[in-house]
């Protein structure tokens, strides 16, 4: 048996009802006053609920909401790098008062859980955007929703009544970080490396998993699968390529395939950190930091990430960044590779991106092996022809 490294606060929350206490919330949601949420706020609850947003119990007071904002930590001074809120208009505020429970609903109207309001507040989203996003701009994805959302946020500790389901293509992959850590403890593995993704998978994916692979005991490899831009390549597509990939270039032994049911939020270096310690919750010792991690557009350097875990001692964060390079196909080595390995000159080199895969899909142009493996590459051209089709 294995002992796994603690979840962020020492403690994973499980704020999943079940039996009695199910059937009692449900009644008593009935008959509550109600908060519809989008995709983005109901995966926000479940993970909140399922312990990935450990020690989170809920969504942000105040207190929390603005340490978080300006200095990256909690309130109790533990590290967090990300504001998880619940945002309404201020007509809907005016009919809601502390300390009652609201029931929250999905877009049916269904009841998924009960928020205990412990208080609602007016923020500054555009002190918000500067400080996550490093920008107002409404071309940034991340800032856009912030702006869309209302006025005033609601704090207070959840409860879930009911699971939001992902396509039943996710059946095998969805895991709770409980569920994870089981798998790590009955495989015996003491460290694990996690790797999260929204981008179409490429050769260079797989080189710095396998490095990463080579000192570890296993990989958690967790693509994210909930909410992204309209132009990021579908989940499902993204999770066949991971399939065939691990089925005939990993050994399965040491590896798990899992899914991130969360949204993305494109925050960069913050959410590059965040990510880190939401797998830490699932189990993860280590953490996988490549080039302009959670990115978009130019808004972060490529490596500004690593600068911001460097402002925090290992002990603050508990779980250990693996910092890997750019890498490229460098066709003199006839290997994928980085500045760090190669030796030759950049004229050889083939970079390698999410991005160029995306540009070569666009144009239709059949993915080379030295991007990626024929079998991933067959993957991503058929969906691309029927995207084609489509229009």
């Amino acid at each position: 048996m294995s002992e796994l490294i603690k979840p962020h606060g020492h403690r994973l929350v499980s704020l999943v009802l079940a039996g009695e206490e199910k059937n009692a919330a449900e009644a008593r949601a009935r008959e509550l006053k109600k908060i519809a949420l989008n995709a983005r706020t109901l995966s926000d609850l479940e993970l909140l609920a399922v312990g990935a947003f450990s020690p989170l119990e809920g969504f942000m007071g105040r207190g929390d909401y603005e340490r978080v904002v300006h200095d990256m930590r909690l309130s109790s001074g533990l590290v967090w790098p990300l504001p998880i809120t619940l945002a309404i208009s201020s007509d809907e505020a005016e009919e809601l008062r502390e300390g009652e429970e609201i029931a929250l609903v999905d877009s049916s109207g269904e009841a998924v859980g009960i928020l205990s309001l412990e208080e609602k507040f007016h923020y500054d989203k555009k002190e918000e955007a500067w400080n996550v996003y490093k920008t107002d701009e409404d071309k940034h994805p991340g800032v856009w929703y912030l702006y869309q959302r209302g006025d005033t946020l609601l704090g207070g500790n959840i409860r879930l009544t009911r699971r939001s389901p992902l396509p039943s293509r996710f059946d095998n992959y969805k895991l709770d970080p409980a569920e994870t850590r089981a798998i790590f403890r009955h495989r015996g593995w003491r460290t694990v490396v996690g790797f999260q993704t929204r981008n179409p998978i490429h050769r260079s994916h797989e080189y710095i998993q396998k490095c990463a692979l080579e000192l570890m005991d296993g990989l958690l490899i967790h693509p994210l699968v909930g909410k992204t831009k309209l132009d990021d390549i579908p989940s499902e597509v993204r999770l066949r390529c991971y399939e065939v990939l691990v089925e005939h270039y990993f050994p399965t032994q040491r590896v798990l395939l899992s899914v991130f049911p969360g949204a993305m939020r494109y925050a960069g270096p913050r959410e590059a950190l965040f990510h880190a310690l939401v797998r830490k919750n699932y189990g993860c010792t280590h953490f996988i930091v490549g080039r302009d991690a959670a990115g978009v557009g130019d808004y972060y350097g490529p490596y500004d990430a690593w600068e911001l875990f460097g402002r925090f001692e290992q002990h603050e964060l508990g779980i250990t960044p693996l910092f890997f390079a750019e890498a490229f196909y460098c066709r003199k080595c006839g290997a994928v590779g980085s500045a760090k390995t190669c030796p030759h000159e950049t004229r050889h080199h083939v970079a390698l991106s999410g991005t160029r895969v995306r540009e070569l899909l666009e144009l239709g142009d059949p993915l080379p092996p030295e991007f990626t493996r024929p079998e991933v590459g067959e993957i991503l051209g058929e969906w691309s022809r029927g995207q084609g089709n489509d229009k």
